[in-house]
C-alpha cells in the first residue's frame, strides 16, 4: 500500500536561531512601532483562504521555512543536500540558505500590489499607516497585469540583498527564485514597476521600512544574523537554480493548504515553534518519503537477489563500469532484445545512486502500453532491496487510472485520501491539483490520493515510472517545470528504447539531458543498438550540460564487440572522458531467416476501390503464408504499421482461422479494452506462458509490440520499417529459449512485407509506412533485406510468393545493420534505385530541419543560451507550450493535438444514455459511483484527422461540474456502435476498435 510512515522530527544544531515566539516588543525596539504595525496586518491569506481567519504574511513565510526544514531533513537527496552545502561555503550551511530561500518567497506580498486585493485586509492595512494612492496602482496594475506580489518580491529582494552588500552575481541568480515562483520566470525589465504606477504598486514611504524589517526578521528567524550573513559563496549551476525554484514551490505550496496551516491574525501567535508544529502535521498526513537515502554501494553478488538469476556477461559488464565512473555521468547500454538490459539498467542505478547521492529512480518507457509491465517490474526489483519502496513507486501516465496493480494501491492507501487538500492563493495560482470543478467529494478525494500525485508534481514522488514524455516536458518552456526539474534532481534517470525518439522528439531529449548533465544527474540510456550519430548526439548533449558550454564535440571510440557499454563524465575542471566495453552475448546467435513477401502497392492517383482490393489481396497472400506456417500449430506475431492495416488483415485471419485462435492489439481501442488485450497477449506470450502443443495463435498489432513487449512468438510477419525498429521486431521471435515450438517453426523466420520490390528500379512502399517512416530510410532499410536489394526482380513480381531469402545473425550482426543503414554509404543501394534514394535523402533532410527547428520554439532553453548564468526570462524567447498534458504532449512529439473522447451509447426509444456494456445512466448522462469506472475506462483517442471534426463534442450535460468528466468530449454512438464526427463516419466494437467506415 501506499506508505504513511510514522513521523519523526529531526533538528540540526543549525536550527539554534529560531525563537519560540516572535517578541513584539522586541520588534518595537528594533524596528520602530510604526513597522510593527505594519507587520501585524499585512496578509499573507485572506480568511477566505486561511480557515475563516487571516493569515499573516510573516506566519506564513515562517510556516513555508517549517517545511523547507522537513524537506531537507526527510525529502532532499544527499547529492541535492551537498551541492547547496558547497554553495552557501561548507557542510551544513545549505541547509540555512535553502530554508531562506524559500521563506523569503513571498515578501512581494509586503506591498499594495498584494495588499489591495482583498478588500478586508486592505483596510486594516491602510489603518496601521501603510496607505497607496488607489488611482495610480489602478493604472499600473492595468498597463501590466501580471505585476503582482512574485514579481514584486523579485523587485525587493533584489534590491534589499543589495543593500545587505551582496555580490551582484548572487544577487542575479537569487531574485528569479522569488519572482518565479509562481511558474515563469520574468526578466529583469518584467519585475520593474510599472511607471505608470508611480511607485504605488511597491509601495514608497513606511513601506520600504516594512519591506527592510520583514527579510531581517525572517532571516533572523531561521538563524542568521541578518539578510548579509545569508549569502552564498558559490554561484550555482543553472540546472541546480532549477531545482531549488521546483522545491520552493513545493514549500510553498505545502504550507498554503488551509487543512494544516489555518489562519493566524495575531503577530504574538507567530512563532518558528507553531509553525513548526503546523508542518510537522502536514508533513506526517501528506505522508511524503524520500527514496533510498544513503547506502552503500551494492556488489555483484547482490544481483541474484533482485533479479531471480546470476548476471549474464553484458549485465555484469554494466556493472563494472558504472562503478568505474570518474563521476556522475551519462550511461549507454545497447544490447540485443533478451539480453537483461532492464535488470542491468536497473542494479546500475541502486550503484550510481549510492556512489553519486541519488536517491530515487526515474523510468521512462516509450508509451504508455510499455510503462505498464514496467512498473510491475520497478516495484518487485525495489522489494528485493527492501520491502517499504515497493510501496512508494509511482505510476505516472495519462490513463495510469486503468492499470490494476496502480488502482490496487490506492485503494489500499484509502487512508491517505484525506490526507490534504487544494491550495489557491487568493485565485491567483493555477490549480495546483489539476482538479476542476466545484466540489467532488468522495471522487475529488481519490484524485488527491498524495499530494505528489499532481499532474505537475508526479516526479517528486522517490520512484517513478512513466512515459519519456515526462522527461521531455521537463525540457519544454511551460508553468512549473521547475517542478518537473525538482523531481528529476537527484535521482537516477533511467530511459528504455531511446532510438525510439525521432529528430524532433530528440530536440528535448537533448535539451533534458544539457540540464541533467549540468546537475550532475546520473542518466542511463538503453537500446538494441543505436546509430551513430545519434549516439554521439546524446553523448554531446549531455557533456555539454556538464559544461556549460553551448557546443560541445566528441569523439566517441568505437565498440570492438556486441552488447556494448558507453560511460560517460566531465571530471570538476577536466575534460570529458569516454569510456567504451564490450563483450559477447549470454547466447549464440540466432540464424533468422529473411524472406521478403511482396505487395502490390497501388499507385498514388488510385482509387478508394483500387486500394481496398490491393489490401484484401495482401491480406489474403498474409493469410495464406499464415495458414502454411502454422499447420501444425504455433503462435505467430503480425506488426502492421497502421490501424487500418491491422484492423484489415485482422478481419482475414478471423475468417480464415476462426476469432478463438486471432487476436488484434492497437491503440484505438478504448483504455479498458486495451488493458485487457495487453494482459491477455502477455498472459499467453509472456515468460513462463503454457503453450498448447497442438493449438494456433495469430496476434496481429500495430508498433505497440515493437517496443518493451515481452512476448515469444514461433514467426513473425512485419510491415517493412526503419532497420533499427524492424530489429526490434525481429526481437519477439524465438525470444524464451525454454519455450516448446513445433516441428517446422523451429527456425526462426521472420517475413517483411508492406511494399513492392520492382525489377532494375527503386521499390514501392504502401502510404502508410512512408508517412510514418519516410521514403528515405525505408528504401536503404530495404537495401539489405535478402532478394530485395541487387537483383531484387528475381522472383519478387507482384503475383510471386515469398522468396528464398538469407539468414541474418541475430544479434551478431545488428550493429552492423544499423550502421550499414544509418551510415549514408551511397554506395549500398543497388545502382537503378540511386536516383530516388537522392531525391528521398535530400527530402528527408530537409525535413529533419524543419522539424527539429519546430521543435526549438518550445525548448526550455533557447539557442545561443545555455550558457546563461540565471534563470531570469527563462520562459521568454519562443513560443510556450500548453500546459495540458494533450498540448504537451502534442509538443514534443510533433502532432496535432489529438483528442480523446468518452465513449457512450444512446440507442433506445427512453433516451436514456448508456455505458458501452448497457449499463444506464439517464437522459443527462449522470454517472453513478458504481458505473464510474466503466465509463471512465471508455476513453478512447481519436486519430490526428479527426480532431478538427471533434471539436464540437462536449460533455453530457450531466457531467458538468464532475472532477474528471466535466472536460471530457463525449461521442455519443448509436445502436449499432457508429456515429458521425463531421464529415466521417466512424464506428466502435469491442472486436475491432474504433474504425472509419
Amino acid at each position: 500500500m501506499l506508505s504513511v510512515v510514522p513521523f519523526t522530527i529531526r533538528f540540526s544544531n543549525s536550527c539554534v536561531g529560531w525563537g519560540f515566539s516572535v517578541d513584539v516588543n522586541e520588534l518595537a525596539l528594533r524596528y520602530g512601532s510604526a513597522v510593527v504595525r505594519g507587520l501585524e496586518t499585512l496578509w499573507g491569506k485572506s480568511r477566505e483562504r486561511a480557515a475563516g481567519r487571516t493569515s499573516l504574511l510573516l506566519g506564513h513565510l515562517l510556516d513555508t521555512a517549517a517545511v523547507a526544514e522537513l524537506m531537507w531533513e526527510e525529502f532532499l537527496a544527499p547529492a541535492t543536500r551537498s551541492a547547496l552545502d558547497e554553495v552557501a561555503g561548507g557542510v551544513g550551511r545549505g541547509r540555512g540558505l535553502f530554508v531562506w530561500s524559500c521563506a523569503v518567497h513571498d515578501c512581494g506580498k509586503a506591498t499594495p500590489a498584494h495588499q489591495r486585493l482583498w478588500g478586508e485586509g486592505a483596510e486594516a492595512v491602510r489603518g496601521a499607516g501603510l496607505v497607496w494612492h488607489e488611482p495610480s496602482a489602478v493604472a499600473g496594475a492595468k498597463r501590466q497585469r501580471r505585476w503582482r506580489h512574485d514579481w514584486a518580491g523579485g523587485l525587493i529582494v533584489r534590491e534589499l540583498l543589495g543593500e545587505a552588500g551582496w555580490s551582484g552575481e548572487q544577487v542575479d541568480w537569487v531574485w528569479p527564485l522569488v519572482a518565479g515562483h509562481h511558474g515563469a520566470f520574468p526578466t529583469l525589465k518584467d519585475v520593474r514597476e510599472p511607471g505608470s504606477a508611480k511607485r504605488q504598486l511597491r509601495g514608497i514611504g513606511v513601506w520600504r521600512e516594512v519591506q527592510r524589517a520583514l527579510l531581517d526578521v525572517v532571516s533572523r528567524e531561521v538563524g542568521f544574523a541578518g539578510p548579509a550573513e545569508v549569502e552564498p559563496v558559490v554561484v550555482p549551476s543553472r540546472a541546480l537554480q532549477l531545482q531549488v525554484s521546483g522545491l520552493v514551490v513545493m514549500a510553498d505550496w505545502i504550507a498554503s493548504d488551509e487543512r494544516h496551516f489555518g489562519g493566524v491574525d495575531d503577530l504574538r501567535d507567530v512563532s518558528a515553534e507553531r509553525s513548526r508544529r503546523r508542518a510537522a502535521g502536514a508533513w506526517k498526513a501528506l505522508g511524503l518519503r524520500g527514496g533510498w537515502g544513503e547506502r552503500g554501494v551494492p556488489g555483484r553478488e547482490v544481483f541474484a537477489g533482485r533479479f531471480g538469476c546470476v548476471p549474464r556477461p553484458a549485465q555484469r559488464m554494466v556493472v563494472d563500469a558504472v562503478g568505474d565512473m570518474g563521476g556522475a555521468g551519462l550511461v549507454v547500454v545497447e544490447a540485443p532484445m533478451g539480453e537483461g538490459k532492464t535488470e542491468a539498467a536497473l542494479f546500475a542505478a541502486e550503484v550510481l545512486a549510492a556512489r553519486f547521492g541519488a536517491d530515487g529512480v526515474f523510468v521512462g518507457m516509450p508509451t504508455q502500453a510499455t510503462s505498464d509491465p514496467m512498473f510491475s517490474r520497478v516495484r518487485r526489483w525495489l522489494g528485493a532491496v527492501s520491502a517499504e519502496f515497493a510501496s512508494r513507486v509511482v505510476l505516472l501516465h495519462g490513463k495510469r487510472a486503468f492499470n490494476r496493480e496502480w488502482k490496487g494501491l490506492l485503494e489500499e492507501g484509502a487512508g491517505a485520501r484525506d490526507a490534504f487538500g487544494g491550495v489557491d492563493e487568493f485565485g491567483l495560482a493555477d490549480d495546483p491539483f489539476g482538479v476542476s470543478g466545484q466540489g467532488g467529494g468522495e471522487l475529488e478525494r481519490q484524485a488527491l490520493v498524495e499530494w505528489f500525485l499532481g499532474s505537475k508534481r508526479g516526479l517528486l514522488a522517490p520512484f517513478v515510472v512513466g512515459t519519456v514524455d515526462q522527461l521531455l516536458y521537463a525540457a519544454t518552456r511551460t508553468r512549473h517545470v521547475m517542478l518537473r526539474m525538482a523531481g528529476l534532481g537527484g535521482k537516477v534517470v533511467v530511459l528504455d528504447e531511446v532510438h525510439a525518439c525521432d529528430v524532433y522528439m530528440s530536440q528535448f531529449l537533448h535539451e533534458a539531458l544539457r540540464w541533467l548533465g549540468q546537475a550532475g544527474v546520473p542518466v542511463v540510456v538503453l537500446s538494441a543498438t543505436l546509430a551513430p550519430a545519434q549516439r554521439r548526439g546524446l553523448l554531446e548533449a549531455y557533456l555539454a550540460g556538464a559544461a556549460s558550454v553551448e557546443e560541445l564535440q566528441v569523439e566517441v571510440p568505437v565498440a570492438e564487440g556486441y552488447p556494448s557499454v558507453t560511460t560517460a563524465w566531465s571530471p570538476a575542471g577536466g575534460e570529458p572522458q569516454i569510456r567504451v566495453r564490450a563483450t559477447g552475448s549470454w547466447r549464440a546467435d540466432l540464424g533468422v531467416e529473411v524472406r521478403v513477401v511482396p505487395e502490390a502497392v497501388p499507385g498514388r492517383g488510385s482509387s478508394r476501390e483500387e486500394r481496398e482490393r490491393a489490401q484484401s489481396c495482401a491480406d489474403a497472400r498474409v493469410g495464406e503464408l499464415l495458414a502454411g506456417e502454422l499447420a501444425g500449430g504455433g503462435v505467430a506475431l503480425v506488426i502492421r504499421n497502421s490501424v487500418a492495416r491491422a484492423q484489415s488483415l485482422f478481419e482475414e485471419l478471423r475468417g480464415r482461422f476462426g476469432g478463438d485462435e486471432v487476436r488484434l492489439l492497437h491503440a484505438r481501442f478504448t483504455v479498458a479494452r486495451r488493458a485487457e488485450l495487453t494482459e491477455e497477449c502477455l498472459r499467453l506470450l509472456g515468460p513462463g506462458a503454457g503453450r498448447s502443443r497442438s493449438g494456433r495463435l495469430v496476434v496481429v498489432a500495430t508498433q505497440l509490440a515493437e517496443q518493451s513487449f515481452d512476448v515469444d512468438a514461433d514467426v513473425v510477419v512485419t510491415d517493412v520499417a526503419p532497420v533499427d525498429l524492424l530489429l526490434q521486431r525481429v526481437g519477439r521471435l524465438h525470444r524464451h529459449e525454454s519455450t516448446w515450438r513445433p516441428e517446422g517453426l523451429r527456425v526462426p523466420r521472420v517475413f517483411v512485407t508492406g511494399f513492392s520490390p520492382c525489377e532494375g528500379r527503386e521499390p514501392e512502399f504502401v502510404s502508410a509506412s512512408e508517412g510514418i517512416y519516410g521514403r528515405h530510410l525505408l528504401l536503404r532499410t530495404a537495401a539489405v533485406l535478402p532478394g530485395a536489394g541487387a537483383g531484387a526482380g528475381a522472383g519478387a513480381g507482384v503475383g510471386a510468393k515469398a522468396g528464398a531469402g538469407g539468414v541474418w545473425p541475430v544479434p551478431g550482426r545488428v550493429p552492423a545493420l544499423v550502421e550499414e543503414v544509418y551510415g549514408g554509404e551511397e554506395s549500398l543501394l543497388p545502382e537503378g534505385w540511386r536516383t530516388a534514394g537522392e531525391v528521398a535523402r535530400s527530402e528527408q533532410e530537409t525535413q529533419d530541419r524543419e522539424r527539429a527547428q519546430n521543435a526549438r520554439q518550445f525548448l526550455l532553453t533557447g539557442p545561443g543560451e545555455h550558457e546563461r548564468r540565471t534563470l531570469a526570462g527563462l520562459h521568454y524567447g519562443g513560443g510556450t507550450a500548453g500546459g495540458g498534458e494533450d498540448a504537451l504532449r502534442a509538443a514534443v512529439r510533433d502532432g496535432d493535438e489529438s483528442v480523446e473522447v468518452v465513449l457512450v451509447r444512446r440507442d433506445g426509444d427512453d433516451g436514456v444514455f448508456r455505458t458501452l456494456a448497457g449499463r444506464a445512466l439517464s437522459v443527462n448522462g449522470d454517472v453513478a459511483p458504481e458505473v464510474l469506472e466503466e465509463v471512465l475506462g471508455s476513453v478512447v483517442r481519436l486519430p490526428a484527422k479527426f480532431t478538427e471534426a471533434a471539436a464540437g463534442l462536449a460533455p453530457l450535460p450531466g457531467w458538468h461540474g464532475h472532477p474528471w468528466l466535466g472536460r471530457s468530449r463525449a461521442l455519443v454512438l448509436d445502436a449499432s456502435g457508429g456515429a458521425r464526427l463531421g464529415d466521417f463516419a466512424v464506428a466502435y466494437d469491442g472486436v475491432l476498435g474504433l474504425r472509419q467506415v
